[in-house]
């Protein structure tokens, strides 16, 4: 069994996470314990570690007066329940991760079981991990269980990214945020492993593994035990030149290349970081902190490093590289988001020398004011104040306009539709996620926005759903099947070659 299975925290005081710890005492101390939590934060900060002592506490068998109702902190690790709980056996606490179970029919089978009553335990609780996974359908179904929670049930929803899910089950659960942890907390994590395990390590040398970790109980603990088996002398010296030369690399080449936008070499550039063992989460981090710098010193705050690069081009990136990173967790392939990052800033041109291209001019970004044909529709209009004014014309108009400052948007807006305009949001619905993802990117949406505040003489905000993709039904022997319109399966093909080439 590895380190971190094997020192999972089995109460709240063993809960490293100060803040966590400090809330789930005084939820639980109250004896009142909400039907639903949600535990957010970032991966490795101890969610699920959590939600099972929390089933541990709320099902213990303990008849000592100290260990039941009000005042409750700690379960006793003795009874069945417990042990059960521990080793992951319980019927009544069930583990879900919504990754793979994503999908409607999972969330039925779900609405179904729920109904029955625990088999041993006081309450039935289930552990919905990477919650953000869900579906629109399946989020909307465990909404209604929400909202009308059988007595014997507990849900306890964790994800890494509480924004992808929709606001009315954050606003119906109880949030606990779980932070990255500081260097302290995971010194205390660490000395759990080396005392159980008679480690012998300096308090120094775990500060390193600390620093390392980046915030995540599971990657210390990791670089613990990796550091053991590969032989790796556990002392200060020995770990800072095996460790920080894994976290620490040289990215003025990098940065050059996204000076003069050389997409090919840069792809090339992050498989080398990839190859030599760098994480693509650590290789955003430093990223993100390089570029926070060169920002910083675009307002006088610091010497700049890369002056080419503007204050455009610098929000632009942090804006991609920040997406990029919340998206890795959801990524099959970890470095996938990084790459989509730098393909994007870079655009589409295949055809990049690979010499060094106008080295004095700027890269520059897409003017995001709206620019509309001269042969585009452009109807004479007052302000409008509801979805009836924003017509099929209009809706032209802004394809139009937005299709010479990226065609990529105006290929996914062919995927959606106004559904609601209140003269200040204009709600679009997307008839596929994928599209719907890309929309919200924070660097279309500005662009959008820019667009339709042009065209309808307002500034309006941009917000997206999902929705049903227009069917036509054919009747067969009685039967009723939702077909494509014509054209519908085209305009897929067309979207998916105009965002990532022919």
């Amino acid at each position: 069994m590895t380190f971190y299975l094997k020192y999972r925290p089995k109460n709240l005081d063993e809960l490293d996470l100060t803040s966590v710890s400090k809330s789930l005492k005084s939820i639980v101390k109250s004896g009142k314990i909400p039907h639903a939590f949600l535990f957010a934060g970032p991966k490795g900060t101890g969610k699920t570690s959590a939600a099972r002592i929390l089933a541990k506490i709320i099902n213990c068998e303990s008849t000592s007066q100290k260990l039941r109702g009000p005042g409750l902190v700690k379960p006793c690790e003795e009874c069945q329940q417990c042990k059960s709980i521990t080793n992951g056996s319980n019927i009544d606490v069930t583990e879900l991760d919504a990754a793979s179970h994503r999908g409607i029919d999972d969330v039925r089978s779900l609405r179904d079981a729920v109904k029955l009553a625990p088999a041993s335990g006081k309450k039935k609780i289930y552990i919905i991990d990477e919650a953000h996974m869900l579906t629109t359908e399946a989020s909307n179904a465990i909404l209604k269980l929400l909202e009308e929670p059988p007595a014997h049930v507990i849900f306890i929803l964790a994800t890494t990214n509480p924004e992808k899910l929709i606001d009315t089950i954050r606003s119906r659960t109880t949030n606990i945020a779980f932070k990255k942890a500081t260097s302290t907390e995971i010194v205390r994590s660490l000395k759990r492993v080396v005392e159980g395990e008679k480690i012998k390590i300096a308090e120094d040398a775990l500060s390193v593994i600390a620093d390392f970790a980046n915030g995540a109980f599971r990657d210390a603990i990791k670089v613990l035990e990796q550091s053991i088996g590969e032989g790796i002398k556990l002392t200060k010296e020995s770990l800072e030149e095996v460790l920080l030369s894994k976290k620490l690399f040289d990215l003025d080449e990098f940065f050059v290349l996204l000076q003069q936008k050389q997409r090919e070499k840069l792809l090339k550039k992050v498989e080398e970081f990839v190859v030599s063992g760098v994480s693509a989460e650590n290789f955003l981090t430093a990223l993100l902190s390089k570029l926070h710098l060169e920002l910083l010193a675009k307002s006088a705050i610091g010497e700049e490093s890369f002056p080419k690069l503007s204050e455009n081009d610098l929000i632009v990136l942090i804006e991609l590289f920040m997406d990029a990173e919340r998206n890795i967790s959801d990524s099959p392939i970890e470095v996938l988001p990084l790459e989509i990052a730098v393909v994007k800033y870079c655009g589409n041109n295949r055809n990049q020398e690979s010499g060094i291209k106008n080295q004095e001019e700027k890269p520059t970004i897409p003017d995001s004011s709206p620019q509309i044909h001269t042969d585009a529709p452009n109807p004479n209009i007052d302000r409008p104040s509801s979805l009836e004014g924003v017509n099929d014309d209009i809706w032209r108009s802004i394809l139009s306009a937005v299709r010479p400052i990226n065609a990529s948007i105006e290929a996914l807006l062919r995927a959606a539709k106004p559904i609601d305009y209140d003269g200040k949001t204009l709600t679009l619905g997307v008839y596929y996620k994928f599209h719907k993802e890309r929309l919200e990117d924070s660097t279309h949406r500005k662009v959008l926005e820019d667009v339709v505040a042009g065209i309808l003489n307002s500034p309006t905000r941009i917000i997206c759903t999902l929705t049903e993709p227009p069917v036509k039904k054919i009747i067969e022997e009685g039967e009723k099947k939702p077909v494509l319109t014509e054209g519908e399966d085209r305009d897929i093909i067309k979207v998916a070659e105009e965002i990532f080439g022919n």
